[in-house]
């Protein structure tokens, strides 16, 4: 009976030591707003250059986002292999609410519950084609009777439409 009972309290010393040790999430940042001094993660150029909406992506244990001149960058970026997978938040250009030229601020949404219009006429940072954000399926449907293209949520945007190279 001895031995069960040792047994126990290491196993129960064993449990609240991994709890203790354990650190705390951390907090899901709200997004920036565009500096003039912003740098796209991708291509080294001020991102406020660029037409177009634009992203952010924030990883754990970094304070600052990294920033995209396009949606189609920042997407594509949570799909590269050799990128970092501890991401806490991304965020978009809502287009719904927002210039194309220059968006304003106040204007980000969460890159996971927008929807996306691909196969458009508009063209985004870098004169390529662009996966336009929207926050509700409404003003995506609008923005397609306009310039054409499909709609689609964060998970189902096709690869071939962030990472096609043949333009």
């Amino acid at each position: 009976m001895r031995t069960v009972s040792l047994v126990f309290t290491v196993w129960l010393f064993v449990l609240l030591g991994a709890a203790c040790s354990e650190e705390a999430p951390q907090p899901v940042p709200e997004p920036r707003e565009l500096t003039p001094d912003a740098v796209g993660y991708f291509c080294g150029m001020l991102v406020s250059s660029h037409n177009g909406p634009k992203g952010q992506i924030f990883l754990a244990g970094r304070d600052e986002p990294l920033w995209f001149t396009s949606v189609r960058d920042t997407l594509a970026f949570t799909h590269l292999p050799g990128e970092p997978k501890n991401i806490l938040a991304i965020y978009v250009t809502d287009v719904g609410r927002a210039s194309w030229d220059q968006p304003e601020p106040g204007t980000w949404i969460d890159a996971r519950k927008a929807f996306y219009v691909v196969g458009s006429d508009r063209l985004g940072g870098m004169q390529a084609p662009e996966v336009v954000p929207f926050s509700s399926r409404e003003d995506a449907v609008r923005f397609v009777a306009e310039h054409g293209g499909s709609i689609y949520r964060f998970r189902d945007v096709p690869l071939d439409a962030l990472l096609d190279n043949t333009e």
